[in-house]
């Protein structure tokens, strides 16, 4: 009687795994579909809870782009994107009870939404991992789909009730393992410490700049141009670097910048002696010298930039 009992149990179609992990992966839908929309320039500017700024540097570092080139510009939060959106459609189908608990699709469609939650969480671990050491900033949003990443993958192991361990943790286990091998060597050739200038080795350059440009951004760089706002810069400074990524590298085209390293390429040494530039990176406003990195929207505050602020 009692296994009977415990066999009823087991195949008893479980109602509230199914309700959560449509709520979290919902959440996760808006918050990466947020971020794209933003990237792609047909979003408002996203308001970050945290260390300001911080969002910014981390969506706009090399990590935060998936694949680019002239003409397209897929932003890394595509992919949570689709994430999220291809557990989302799975949970309903399972929560509109089309398939009996006992068919093997829907034992099917519960390995679907393991394996996928396996492979975010495991991406995610690696980025928040990235974010932190590589980048060194805080991105609440980030922090936020790592969570319902890792919340949907322990909630399917309980609304799929596999019947064996034995299986769902040797996939998990080799999922896990290709999405972070996979994941570090993305990560390596993305890394602009590790990037290789096509100019001669015997050149003091800076690194290449690896994020895309939105309109908005193009514009505004345009426009210090225009108006004789210049950027001192020196090739070896991080912060230079971070500076341009947030530009991104359509945009850092348009500025004027000035190279102040006494051995780097096409400097001018001698104009920032005489400017007093102390400090990377450094913006002439007006006549004023203003050190460290800027945010875009204070930079286009301070400039009195009249164009459209949504960075």
């Amino acid at each position: 009687m009692a296994l009977k009992t415990f066999k009823n149990r087991n195949n008893k179609d479980l109602k509230w795994p199914k309700i959560i992990i449509t709520i979290l992966s919902t959440i996760g839908f808006v918050d990466t579909g947020s971020i794209t929309l933003k990237n792609w320039g047909l979003f408002t500017s996203l308001s970050c809870p945290g260390i300001q700024n911080g969002c910014e540097t981390v969506l706009n570092s090399p990590w935060g782009t998936l694949f680019e080139n002239n003409q397209v510009n897929i932003p890394l939060s595509l992919a949570g994107f689709i994430t999220y959106l291809s557990i989302l459609v799975i949970t309903i189908i399972l929560s509109l009870n089309l398939i009996s608990p006992k068919e093997k699709l829907n034992k099917f469609l519960w390995w679907l939404i393991f394996l996928i939650s396996c492979a975010s969480s495991t991406f995610s671990f690696l980025l928040i991992n990235i974010m932190f050491f590589k980048i060194q900033a805080y991105c609440f949003f980030c922090i936020l789909s790592a969570i319902l990443s890792f919340s949907i993958f322990i909630i399917s192991m309980i609304g799929a009730k596999f019947e064996s361990r034995e299986p769902m943790i040797f996939r998990g286990f080799i999922v896990a393992i290709s999405v972070l091998l996979g994941g570090l060597i993305w990560s390596t050739n993305v890394d602009p410490s590790n990037a290789q200038d096509v100019t001669s080795s015997t050149e003091n350059v800076s690194p290449r700049i690896t994020t895309s440009s939105s309109p908005q951004k193009v514009k505004f760089a345009r426009f210090l141009r225009e108006n004789n706002i210049v950027m001192y810069s020196a090739y070896w400074c991080p912060h230079c670097h971070d500076q341009k990524q947030l530009f991104g590298k359509e945009a850092v085209k348009e500025l004027k910048i000035v190279e102040c390293a006494k051995d780097g390429k096409d400097n001018q040494y001698e104009l920032c002696q005489t400017k007093g530039i102390s400090g990377f990176p450094s913006w002439e406003i007006n006549g004023k010298i203003s050190s460290g990195t800027s945010d875009l929207n204070e930079l286009a505050i301070k400039t009195g930039y009249q164009g459209d602020p949504n960075f």
